[in-house]
């Protein structure tokens, strides 16, 4: 039997075939495409300004930057996120503060954050965790009661929606992810998608080293930016991924119902939120019943796998990692992420997929831990 990842990227040939004529033309870093994508993802989030960048962590420091978020600020998040998030935070000098997670949604409990902001605190950067959005109207007013910046980390919610408004189309700064794990990808990538038009100018400089060129062929630097454009080869894989989100996220929505129905409940995993009006459904992800079974996540993954099912882990607790447990952050800090971080597992869930992957996947996870229970 085909070994079943946990995702998978969907190519046509029409992209393939592009990035060859990419390839072809000997313009492979930044140009024509690049600047082609970027207008065609305006389009898609409304007509908002947007630049692309090489991973979605770029377009989260460039998002602080932005800011004006840099030592001696704090910026709320949450510990229930690809490491990045935090990391990003550290990178421009600032401190991330945590805040626990809903155990419902898996996302920032929005009910927790007013009581971390501080005279420090200078923005929020909330997660779509498995592309379930955050409650944005109630995470604006805060933000607008305490004159906050808000920095959506939409990585993961690329084609979701909030009140039948799609994420990026509104807001503050939204940064998404094109990685190749994303439900649509250039590889490696990503975007930010900008408030006004005033703030491309420094967003384009900090891109790229800080470089302004006059028509002259001259050039000044007035500002440290970095190295983070984006390719032309990526760009192409990128404006044919584009046309193609919202088809792929409806087919992970059949999917995912599809899990909802053939998932056995007296397993006793806790499931994610049963809720197809906002989600992308970038992962599916369960919680497993680690204190009713006999083996560890670990062992559950290796059953897994040699079934031939790939199960992936997303993610643990930021705030238990040596780094961040050296800033003063333990164990009990965050119980909610701390138990979901301990038994989560990815179960595969892409557009390729067919309606008996997600019954085999199904019977795989029945039969071990009926076999595993204590």
């Amino acid at each position: 039997m085909d070994y079943l990842p946990f995702t998978r990227p969907t190519l046509d040939e029409a992209t393939i075939q592009g990035v060859v004529e990419v390839l072809q033309s000997g313009w492979l870093s930044s140009g024509p495409k690049v600047k082609e994508f970027e207008a065609a993802l305006s389009e898609y989030f409304g007509g908002r300004p947007v630049r692309t960048f090489n991973s979605g962590t770029a377009t989260l420091e460039v998002a602080l930057q932005l800011c004006g978020v840099g030592p001696g600020d704090e910026v709320i998040t949450t510990p229930m996120s690809w490491v990045a998030t935090a990391n990003v935070v550290l990178h421009v000098g600032a401190r991330p503060v945590f805040v626990d997670v809903n155990p419902v949604t898996r996302n920032i409990d929005v009910d927790r954050i007013e009581a971390a902001i501080t005279p420090r605190t200078k923005a929020i950067i909330p997660v779509d965790l498995a592309g379930l959005p955050v409650d944005r109207d109630r995470l604006y007013a805060i933000a607008e009661k305490h004159h906050l910046r808000v920095i959506e980390d939409a990585a993961q919610s690329m084609g979701a929606t909030w009140q039948d408004r799609r994420i990026g189309s509104f807001g503050d700064l939204i940064s998404f992810s094109f990685h190749a794990n994303k439900n649509m990808t250039t590889g490696e990538g990503g975007c930010l998608v900008l408030s006004d038009e005033a703030q491309i100018p420094l967003a384009e400089k900090l891109r790229l080293q800080g470089v302004v060129r006059s028509p002259d062929g001259g050039m000044d630097v007035d500002v440290a930016g970095g190295k983070y454009n984006l390719t032309d080869i990526a760009a192409r894989i990128g404006l044919g991924q584009l046309k193609r989100v919202d088809a792929f996220n409806a087919r992970r929505r059949e999917l995912v119902k599809h899990y909802f129905a053939c998932f056995d409940r007296s397993l006793g995993c806790e499931l994610p939120l049963e809720d197809f009006s906002d989600s992308n459904w970038h992962m599916f992800q369960v919680l497993l019943p680690l204190d009713r079974i006999r083996i560890g996540r670990g062992e559950f993954i290796e059953a897994m796998k040699q079934r031939g099912i790939g199960v992936g882990v997303h993610y643990p607790s930021i705030h238990l990692f040596t780094l961040f447990r050296s800033m003063g952050f333990k164990e009990g800090d965050f119980p909610h992420a701390e138990k979901i971080g301990r038994e989560t597992v990815t179960l595969p869930l892409f557009p390729a997929m067919e309606l008996a992957d997600v019954e085999r996947v199904c019977a795989a996870v029945k039969d071990i831990i009926e076999a595993a229970r204590k």
